[in-house]
């Protein structure tokens, strides 16, 4: 069966005067959510880890059952790039089962109306067909170097579908491709290919620097979705799909790590030569969503990709100059 025709529009879920809950509310994608769902006219319930500790089975239940939430959009998530998986793969895949276990079960109990999971495109298997169909999943090896992080994100898919149909709950998945945008994490020891490039093309710019080096060869191709778009997909499915198949969610086209960094230099205003290591791993060769289910449901992202950088450089820049700006007030 083909992913258009799998596609399946659920009874209308309307978020008008429902109690909300974005897990995950201070991250990229979860502030995303937080944002569109301003547009709704819903209450938008959100907790910091101080409040309740998603990884702690008590504390959740205990929040949720005293919260009551009509809806959860569960993007709570430890995550970070290549280095940060493979140096911590304990703690990517202990935090995120846990979250997922935790968020999942709570929601069950406290009788939640519907609830998403957001998964990874990492899932899938390392070498797989182009675009990858949502049936690839579980078909073929993980790539190594984030395979604790997928594992954790196929369990929190499976769990998803394994209380729909034991439980009958309203539980959905969706699987984003690559994302960027505002509020991502921009420390270049733990962050994706976009804001670590963004970091250091822009330091190597304000520096003078004649050449900025990449990771690997810049011929693996990519697939980079902007994160406001998600969060507009995210909602779109809450409201109208229903269904244990999980959903990808992407832009529908791919570029090569060379081209993304060639559009990163333009886009910092970095003229110099560009560098590529190949002694570094490229990780998986090319990752390209199937989006053909989603664009059947209705739904197309709208952000290319140079305008989504550019806004998200000008977020970086202005979150970027705060400390400055701050340590200036403090002596003057």
């Amino acid at each position: 069966m083909s992913s258009a025709r799998s596609a399946s529009l659920g009874a209308p879920f309307d978020l008008r005067g429902k109690r909300v809950w974005v897990a995950g509310h201070s991250g990229m994608v979860g502030s995303a959510i937080a944002r569109r769902l301003a547009r709704e006219g819903c209450e938008v319930l959100t907790a910091t880890r101080a409040t309740v500790d998603l990884r702690r089975q008590a504390e959740t239940e205990e929040w949720v059952e005293k919260q009551r939430p009509d809806a959860v959009f569960l993007a709570a998530a430890t995550v970070g790039g290549i280095q940060a998986n493979a140096a911590h793969p304990a703690e990517f895949l202990y935090d995120n089962l846990a979250i997922a276990t935790n968020v999942v079960h709570a929601a069950y109990r406290a009788g939640v109306g519907k609830l998403m999971v957001l998964g990874s495109s990492c899932i899938y298997p390392k070498v797989t067909p182009q675009p990858i169909p949502e049936a690839a999943l579980l078909t073929g090896a993980l790539e190594a170097t984030n395979a604790a992080y997928a594992v954790a994100k196929i369990a929190a898919i499976r769990l998803a579908q394994s209380y729909r149909r034991e439980h009958g709950c309203d539980f959905i998945a969706a699987m984003p491709t690559s994302l960027y945008g505002g509020g991502d994490n921009f420390d270049p020891g733990s962050s994706h290919v976009i804001p670590g490039m963004m970091v250091r093309f822009d330091e190597a710019r304000r520096q003078g620097r004649s050449v900025v080096s990449i990771w690997g060869s810049g011929a693996p191709r990519r697939e980079f979705l902007f994160v406001d778009d998600l969060a507009d997909a995210l909602v779109f499915l809450m409201q109208r799909y229903s269904d244990e198949d999980h959903v990808n969610v992407g832009w529908g086209e791919d570029v090569s790590i060379r081209e993304l960094a060639q559009t990163i230099a333009r886009v910092t205003g970095f003229q110099g030569e560009l560098e590529f290591d190949r002694s570094k791993p490229d990780g998986t060769p090319r990752k390209l969503l199937d989006t053909s289910r989603m664009q059947a449901l209705g739904w197309r992202p709208t952000t290319g990709l140079e305008n989504g950088l550019r806004i998200t450089y000008r977020h970086y820049l202005a979150t970027a100059e705060l400390p400055a700006k701050r340590a200036g007030a403090n002596a003057a």
